[in-house]
């Protein structure tokens, strides 16, 4: 079973929760999108982090160069990034899918991730991270995901714990909580295959 891993914001784990699922799991890593940072793209985040043998890293169908939203970088760039070029990689092993910012971010003037993730039609995992307002991200992106019939394996809290926003969150959504990112110091392969000697997942 292949496996979306989307997120309630930019910058809030999605990629550590990929690298974990990858190193746990043997799945293979794909992001379709990455802008900014091509000297350190999450496909070489993941490449350095995870040890898994079964993992292949896939390359991205769009690199952008401008750190920003995916339309804009695309735009300035001029570059049309297009539904219909989002194909799977060819690979025999399920495969663990990053999308490039929150739920609703645009990839193009008609293109949300949403729709890239209806596109995929994968289960999807939702990563979500505590700050002021994190409820309420959460909520609209539950409530995005679910308005598309997208089934949600569950969600993954990154980072410091408050467990009133978690509950209600939880309450709210009746989604599982998977399993939950520590606020790690120093994020390496050791990191995350040491993480991974305890962590169970039940989808």
């Amino acid at each position: 079973m292949s496996i979306i891993v989307a997120g309630i914001h930019t910058g809030i784990g999605k990629t550590v929760c990929s690298a974990i699922l990858c190193q746990k799991l043997g799945y293979d890593y794909f992001k379709p999108v990455q802008a900014g940072d091509l000297e350190q793209t999450d496909s070489i985040f993941v490449r350095n982090t995870v040890t898994n043998p079964n993992c292949i890293i896939h390359t991205e169908i769009y690199k952008l160069q401008i750190p920003a939203s995916p339309h804009y970088a695309a735009e300035q760039e001029g570059i049309e990034i297009i539904k219909e070029n989002f194909l799977l990689p060819e690979t025999k092993n399920n495969i663990i899918i990053e999308t490039a910012g929150g739920v609703m971010s645009p990839l193009s003037a008609n293109l949300l991730n949403l729709d890239l993730i209806e596109h995929f039609g994968f289960p999807t995992i939702l990563v979500s991270q505590n700050y002021l307002g994190s409820i309420n991200h959460t909520l609209l992106s539950f409530e995005a995901l679910k308005s598309r019939n997208i089934n949600i394996l569950g969600i993954v809290f990154n980072g410091m714990v408050v467990p009133a926003s978690e509950e209600y969150i939880l309450g709210y959504t009746n989604l599982k909580m998977l399993f939950r990112l520590p606020e790690f110091k120093n994020i390496n392969s050791n990191t995350i295959t040491d993480f991974c000697t305890t962590l169970k997942i039940d989808f």
